[in-house]
């Protein structure tokens, strides 16, 4: 055979052989370098990672990104050429990598205004600093007790900022420290966590003379590894820390004033978004150019209210109204700021302060409600963070005082803040649960296949059923769903793709919307990812989504089934779950199986497997006591590992029935010496009719015990049941508790399976026997007296006798 036949023979024969090798599994994303692009520019880019090789699409957030050129240059390695719009926005963007054979965990990378320099070392030394543009983003690097020095040349009054993303960019857990010195070596200006940028930096100076400025970046520890990644943007533009007011009205043409950048404030009209937003990014940009991270507002339907100096005591309180927005800033320590604003009783506003959360003020508040004549409401510190929140209900017709100010007493001129004292509102939000922890969750359905997700629900001040939708699913992919009940927050969906569907993928909505059609509610997703944790895993940043990844990849070796169970499974009860694997031929791997989720009530095994060389294996289920009566939908997820990563599919939607006992079992006590045999007596409440018997086993009876090996056949009738227990001389004395029974009915050819008890064995030992009492010793005996005479025999009364006696005692003594 020549060569190329016996390649032509191994192509045929490898699917064969070792089909895994034809599969691949969902890609991993590692990093992106350069860490951030300059928008209006066409770039390169690389993309590392593991399983990328099947590299066919980037999947971006938000817009004003468009991919040139996309090349799988080796498994671990993807190169791009990205277009970046003029417009594209500036600050962080995330990114997935869809391949076709799945799509990679989330990753972030930044898009700023400034050209670009790379970092280059040396640059340790303060003396041999590397020279940057003054107006540039520099991406680098700290290793282990890194102290990297950029120069950069101002004129006296130039403002010189420097910015810097660091734990932002999402790699590790990077506490950065940033400075800014002049050429004597002095320190003109100092940050390590400023509160705009979480836990990165910030420094601004207005240059004081002519000449040479040195930037400082290090760890504040002076650590560092390869992952402490950094951009640092240097330039001229302005750096406000707060804007005032922190939010307005959709649709509002608003003045703002900025505050805390090093050189000026000012004041400039903005229009607001149309439509309500939690955060809103407000870019401060002049003739000097842009901020290269936004300050965050508010915009929600309510007025605004600002504060009005002096207003420290309650007498001096600005005036609001209800509902309202309260502005203003704790401008010094030990500042107080007060409102005041009419209610009716009865009347509930949700009063939540923003600051430290959503605007990004070093404000840690406290907030206070008071009554017109100074008595408390209500007050709160941190309701699950450091912004205040308090549900407020009036008591009277009357006017109401805020107070706000810091907790440690702290102030400054952007302790910037916004309480919105709002009507109480229904809402819903959307979450996905993980399925792998740490990890956000995405969907990825092979052609011909299917796989399935748990959707959360919170309601917020409402009840009732709900029904959740995944709108703009990939092309031939389906879902199927069922309307989640009142009384629950998740619910399974399954999703499906048609052999034929194409391979491709999309970003999806999650929708909520009640079942009642008077309710005008509409939930979205809001999907958190996180990013670097602290420590005890605590999420220090991350990223949120309004959109889950969904993708239709190439077919998987294997289907599953779930056998449909025709009897239900009874309370303090077991069942045993079938599901059946269909494979590809020559595909042998073993198939990992588990619920999606457990009824409640329900416990199940999640360390089953269908072994390599079988196609089915069956769930344990078992369920408590407290386990929920009805019907309920399950569905079996399997995967196994293909071409170095794991791959899953789902079965069908099947239904389990969850029903009451049909028994009670009474245990009555019972107790028996060693080598001896007494009965355990077991009453029965029959709870629910049943055809034909049932059988009866006694468990659980402890060593060298034992009863019949056969089992008790008992039917809807029965009331009791008696076990003979011969205990045997070599037991153990004790008290034993463990005594169940276990009753197995069968219904449409299935069993239905009890575990009922507990009985209790009392075995003890033998009382020993008696001793006989030893003689006394005996005694001289003393010269017997004659016997006196015997008194006569004590004659026995009748009835009638007593009474008469009793009668004459009586009389006698009255």
């Amino acid at each position: 055979m020549s060569r190329h036949q016996l390649h032509i023979a191994l192509l045929i024969l490898s699917p064969v052989i070792c089909p895994a090798s034809v599969y691949a599994s969902a890609p991993s994303l590692s990093g992106v370098t350069p860490y951030g692009f300059q928008r209006g520019t066409e770039v390169e880019a690389s993309f590392t990672g593991a399983r990328l090789t099947d590299a066919q699409e980037f999947m971006f957030y938000s817009p004003g990104i468009k991919v040139v050129e996309l090349k799988a240059e080796r498994d671990n390695l993807v190169k791009a050429k990205l277009a970046l719009a003029p417009e594209c926005r500036i600050g962080i963007h995330a990114v997935r990598l869809r391949t076709a054979s799945g799509v990679s965990n989330l990753r972030t990378f930044t898009v700023g205004s400034l050209p670009e320099v790379a970092e280059k070392e040396p640059n340790n030394d303060f003396d041999a600093p590397q020279s940057v543009p003054f107006g540039s983003t520099v991406s680098g690097v700290v290793q282990s007790e890194d102290v990297d020095h950029f120069i950069v040349e101002a004129k006296k009054g130039d403002r010189i900022v420097a910015e810097l993303e660091g734990i932002r960019l999402g790699y590790t857990f990077f506490d950065p420290y940033l400075a800014i010195l002049n050429s004597e070596r002095f320190e003109l200006a100092r940050s390590d966590d400023a509160a705009l940028l979480r836990q990165d930096c910030l420094c601004a100076v207005v240059a004081p003379k002519d000449g040479n400025y040195i930037v400082q970046v290090r760890e504040s520890a002076y650590g560092g590894n390869g992952s402490c990644k950094y951009r640092l943007h240097v330039g001229r533009f302005p750096r406000p820390t707060a804007v005032l007011p922190a939010g307005g009205r959709p649709g509002e043409t608003l003045t703002v004033r900025w505050i805390g950048d090093a050189a000026v404030e000012w004041t400039e009209q903005v229009t607001l978004p149309s439509l309500e937003t939690l955060e809103h990014d407000l870019f401060a940009q002049d003739q000097t150019g842009i901020a290269p991270s936004p300050n965050v507002i508010r915009v929600a339907d309510l007025a605004n209210a600002i504060e009005v100096e002096p207003n420290d005591a309650r007498d001096q309180a600005s005036p609001a109204s209800a509902p309202g927005a309260l502005n203003g800033v704790i401008e010094k320590p030990g500042d107080t700021d007060h409102f005041k604003f009419a209610a009716k009783k009865g009347q509930r506003f949700d009063i939540r302060v923003y600051a430290r959360n959503v605007l990004r003020s070093p404000l840690d508040s406290v907030l206070v409600v008071r009554r017109a004549n100074g008595a408390g409401v209500g007050s709160n510190d941190d309701s699950g963070g450091p912004d205040s929140y308090y549900l407020f209900t009036a008591p009277a017709d009357e006017e109401y005082t805020v107070e706000i100010y810091d907790h440690l007493r702290a102030g400054g001129p952007d302790y910037a803040y916004r309480v919105e004292i709002a009507p109480v509102k229904q809402s819903l939000t959307i979450t996905l649960p993980e399925r792998e922890r740490y990890v956000s969750t995405t969907l990825s359905v092979a052609r011909g296949n299917r796989m399935a997700l748990m959707i959360n629900a919170a309601r917020a001040n409402w009840g009732g059923e709900l029904d959740v939708s995944v709108e703009g699913l990939p092309e031939g992919s389906s879902m199927q769903t069922l309307t989640m009940p009142a009384n629950r927050t998740t619910i399974p969906v399954l999703f499906s793709a048609a052999a034929d569907a194409p391979v491709g993928g999309t970003l999806t909505d999650v929708v909520g919307r009640p079942v009642d059609k008077n309710l005008s509610i509409v939930g979205h997703l809001n999907q958190r990812t996180m990013l670097v944790r602290g420590q005890n895993n605590r999420d220090v940043w991350g990223h949120d989504a309004d959109r889950m990844a969904a993708v239709v990849t190439e077919e998987l070796p294997f289907q599953l089934d779930i056998v449909q169970p025709k009897a239900p499974v009874a309370r303090q009860g077991s069942k045993e779950l079938k599901v059946v694997a269909k494979r590809k031929e020559g595909f042998n791997q073993a198939i990992a199986i588990r619920l999606l989720y457990n009824p409640p009530g329900i416990g199940s095994s999640g360390s089953i497997s269908i072994p390599a060389d079988k196609n089915e294996a069956v769930i344990p289920l078992t369920a408590n006591g407290n386990a929920a009566i009805g019907t309920w939908p399950i569905i079996v997820t399997g995967s196994t590992n293909v071409g170095g990563g794991r791959v899953e599919a789902a079965t069908q939607m099947a239904d389990l029935t969850i029903s009451d006992s049909f028994f009670g079992f009474a245990f009555e006590k019972t107790a028996a010496e060693l080598g001896q045999e007494t009965e355990l007596v077991v009453n029965i409440e029959n709870k629910i009719p049943f055809d034909g018997e049932a059988e009866v086993r006694l468990l659980g009876l402890p060593a060298n015990t034992s009863t019949k090996p056969e089992p008790v056949k008992i039917t809807k009738e029965t009331t009791q049941i008696v076990f003979p227990i011969k205990v045997e001389e070599k037991a153990r004395p004790a008290t034993y508790k463990s005594l169940v029974c276990r009753a197995v009915i069968m219904q449409n050819e299935e069993p239905i399976t009890h575990t009922l008890g507990a009985g209790e064995l009392r075995v003890d030992k033998p009382l020993p026997p008696k001793v006989a009492a030893p003689k006394p010793e005996a005694k001289p005996q003393p010269k017997p007296k004659p016997a006196p005479a015997q008194a006569p025999p004590k004659k026995r009364l009748s009835r009638l006798e007593l009474l008469r006696l009793e009668k004459m005692k009586q009389q006698g003594e009255q």
